[in-house]
């Protein structure tokens, strides 16, 4: 659970139920059931904002098919919203983050960019049209790239939340002796996310992350230094990163679309040297 990141009461929910319910699908499950974690500031804030928030988070449970079972609610400075989820997978189809293979391929499903555009948010100056389309980013759910990744042999698979897509990379590459190249112009990045970037509109978690895992990347001569701000900007209810077979890539890919996660994306692929180690080109 987390502090809010959008104005909107519902939509807050919503998003906070959405970026929960997330782990369950990048692990190849199914979300069942789920409890309210609420933090409210009793004396601060009206009661009725908090009705909003947990018809919100109530909304996005129902479209993922998710009963609510109870909660846990405590008065705090600071408010705070979430859910623990509970779901279903079948023992030997559970993915983790430690399978990739050579010459795997990546996939990712939903643009990047959410963290730098809610610090233009939070300093007031991003576009309205932006607001709307990073609240409803946030607000999908990953369920139907899920279903779609359940009819392909995954080998491996996490969601992109706040270590950025680089830092959440470097989780599967570790401990597998391989490297990954990504190819960052197929990267699918937010334009307004690029353009507030510009302006030096960094999260401070992106530069937590850069400094955490920066001894693992390695930039091509003339890459943008903006590139690797944007692939270390914490995402919130970010897409899955899917490593898959070379071979079964484009059909996962054309099902993914088919079924509307329609802005997903063949990043790069998984090679057998620099050891361990995630080459931007």
């Amino acid at each position: 659970f987390f502090t809010p990141i959008v104005d909107d009461p519902y939509w807050f929910g919503q998003v906070a139920a959405a970026n929960a319910l997330s782990d369950i699908y990048a692990m190849g499950g199914e979300p069942k059931t789920a409890m309210n974690l609420v933090c409210f500031p009793l004396k601060q804030m009206d009661i009725s904002i908090l009705r909003q928030i947990l018809e919100g988070g109530l909304a996005k449970m129902k479209e993922a098919g998710v009963a609510l079972v109870g909660g846990h609610s405590i008065e705090d400075s600071e408010l705070k919203y979430g859910l623990s989820v509970t779901g279903f997978v079948h023992p030997q189809r559970v993915l983790t983050k430690g399978g990739l293979k050579p010459g795997d391929r990546l996939i990712l499903t939903k643009p990047l960019g959410t963290g730098v555009i809610n610090t233009a948010i939070k300093g007031d100056m991003a576009s309205t049209e932006a607001i709307e389309k990073v609240t409803r980013l946030m607000a999908a759910l990953n369920r139907d790239a899920a279903s779609v990744m359940a009819r392909f042999p995954i080998h491996a698979c996490t969601d992109v939340t706040g270590f950025g897509l680089l830092g959440h990379l470097a989780e599967m590459v570790v401990g597998t002796g391989l490297g990954v190249v990504l190819r960052t112009a197929a990267i699918p990045i937010l334009p307004e996310a690029v353009e507030y970037a510009g302006f030096g509109l960094l999260p401070a978690g992106a530069f937590k992350n850069k400094e955490y895992r920066a001894a693992m990347v390695e930039c091509a001569p003339g890459l943008d230094p903006l590139i690797p701000d944007l692939l270390f900007d914490p995402q919130t209810s970010g897409g899955l990163l899917i490593g898959i077979a070379e071979e079964k890539a484009d059909g996962l890919l054309a099902e993914l679309i088919k079924k509307g996660v329609a802005e997903s994306k063949i990043i790069g692929e998984v090679v057998t040297e620099p050891y361990e180690k995630i080459i931007l080109k």
